[in-house]
């Protein structure tokens, strides 16, 4: 809820927030956030704890993005580059297009992990269906594609960083992900021949 909270300080603030392009990824970047922040965590069942650390680290890797995205877009962007014509560029099309399918393999992925368990049941089971079909981490795949959608509709430095940062992050997790997968399906995991997170690639 950071990210969230603080780009809608960056959009109010700023005196660029009612301009078309500005405001269409405001509310691109916005919709992952609302599903993130305030709709994903109201979907969980588990009782799972999580260490202080990880919470302070994960607030201030949104913060950081926030800045970096709010600050381009309403504030060091040259004035004049997100015309409302930008809507209608090829980067644009391309880069909503992969953003909007990340988001999807994202909700779907979630959803499948999601309705592993039964109510009362705390056992482990393999994720499938979906992207799941060729990956061990589909919801992250989902996301390194959405947020590399995110740098090609804004076609910017700060969209590109923030890709990179989402891969750097997510990738070592997939990897921990699939070998944890192996010790605890074994046979039944290898059999699947899936990859860690990029499908067919890795």
């Amino acid at each position: 809820s950071p990210v969230f909270i603080a780009m809608c300080l960056f959009w109010f603030c700023s005196s660029r927030r009612f301009e078309a392009t500005p405001l269409v990824f405001f509310g691109l970047f916005q919709l992952h956030y609302l599903n993130r922040a305030f709709i994903y965590p109201l979907l969980l069942k588990g009782q799972s704890k999580m260490p202080l650390g990880i919470i302070v680290m994960g607030v201030v890797f949104n913060l950081l993005n926030a800045c970096m995205q709010g600050c381009w877009i309403f504030y060091l962007a040259p004035e004049g580059m997100y015309t409302s014509q930008w809507l209608l560029s090829p980067q644009f099309i391309a880069g909503a297009s992969l953003f909007f399918l990340g988001m999807g393999i994202n909700i779907h992925s979630d959803r499948i992990i999601r309705h592993l368990r039964q109510p009362g049941d705390t056992g482990h089971y393999l994720p499938r269906g979906g992207m799941f079909r060729y990956v061990s981490s589909a919801n992250y795949f989902g996301e390194i594609i959405e947020w590399t959608g995110f740098a090609v509709l804004t076609w910017s430095a700060a969209g590109a960083v923030f890709a990179l940062w989402t891969f750097a992050n997510l990738v070592p997790r997939a990897d921990a992900i699939y070998h944890r997968y192996g010790e605890m399906f074994g046979d039944e995991f290898r059999r699947a021949r899936l990859k860690r997170v990029i499908p067919f690639i890795y």
